[in-house]
Parts: structure tokens; C-alpha cells; sequence
């Protein structure tokens, strides 16, 4: 399902657009579960993801449920002169974020400095059917060394 490599990068955008179920694992014990869905926003120009949680799993951990993000909302945009994708966070808590956003072949990166001490990144790798994504977010306090902070897996549902 990988997108040719000469796909622009809105173009590879194609594969994330619809319904996903969601999946939030620590320590492969699932915690949280939602959907996300990607859309077209302005002609193709951006693509919008929402994401919401169904109610709490007796597994949640109350650090999960006291500092729940959702829901969260994403605008993922290209800039043409330097042909980078930015990712635009912003979720219930009210936090504020701007991500750098790659999607090459089968795989989704994300990355950024959230404060002064505080980097992110995700990494999802696409099944070969393009209908399931693997992913983890990791953080780091010095953009060296990381920290497995959960894993996600989202199934394409339409």
C-alpha cells in the first residue's frame, strides 16, 4: 500500500484520510481506547484529525484519567517552499503544539520540543494493507535519550 515515492507529500496524506479505531497500551495492557478521523479540510490544502476516547477502562491509570487529552484536534499542513508537513496540536486540556511531520512509504514520524525540557516524537509503521498503523510516542528531556511514553494502534474502520 506504500504511495510511489514521487507522491508530494499532501499526496501520501491520502492513506490516513477516514475512520480509525484506537487502541492506548503501557506495558501491553490497554488503557484507553477512541477513534480518530482524518479529512480533507479547504480543497486538500490541510488535513483534520479529531480524535475522542470512549469512557475510562477499569485499567485506565488515574495519571490518565486526571490528565486526559482528549478530545484532541490536529490540522497537518505542507509548506510549499520548503515542502515540510507541520502538525498542529491542540487537545481538552487546552495545550498548544507545533510538530514536524514526515509520512514516507510506510512510515509516520513526528517530532518537536513541547517546553524547555520536554521533546516528543512518534513513530508508526503501516501494515502492508494500509489498514492498520502501529505507532508509539517516546519523550525525552534532552532530545537524546528517550522514554517509551505509550503505545498506539489504530485500525482503519472506513
Amino acid at each position: 500500500m506504500t504511495k510511489p515515492a514521487h507522491a508530494s507529500p499532501l499526496e501520501r496524506l491520502e492513506r490516513l484520510i477516514g475512520a480509525w479505531a484506537m487502541d492506548i497500551t503501557l506495558a501491553g495492557q490497554t488503557v484507553v481506547r477512541g477513534r480518530a478521523e482524518f479529512s480533507w479540510f479547504e480543497g486538500r490544502a490541510f488535513v483534520v484529525q479529531h480524535v475522542t476516547a470512549e469512557p475510562f477502562l477499569t485499567t485506565t491509570p488515574e495519571q490518565w484519567r486526571t490528565n486526559s487529552p482528549f478530545p484532541i484536534v490536529t490540522v497537518i499542513g505542507l509548506d510549499d517552499s520548503s515542502g515540510l508537513l507541520s502538525y498542529l496540536y491542540t487537545d481538552g486540556r487546552g495545550v498548544r503544539r507545533i510538530y514536524r511531520m514526515t509520512l514516507e512509504d510506510d512510515v509516520w514520524e513526528i517530532s518537536g520540543q513541547a517546553g524547555p525540557r520536554f521533546f516528543q516524537r512518534f513513530r508508526g509503521t503501516f501494515s502492508r494493507d494500509g489498514r492498520t498503523l502501529t505507532a508509539y510516542w517516546e519523550r525525552s528531556e534532552n532530545n537524546k535519550s528517550w522514554l517509551r511514553d505509550f503505545d498506539v494502534r489504530y485500525t482503519k474502520v472506513r
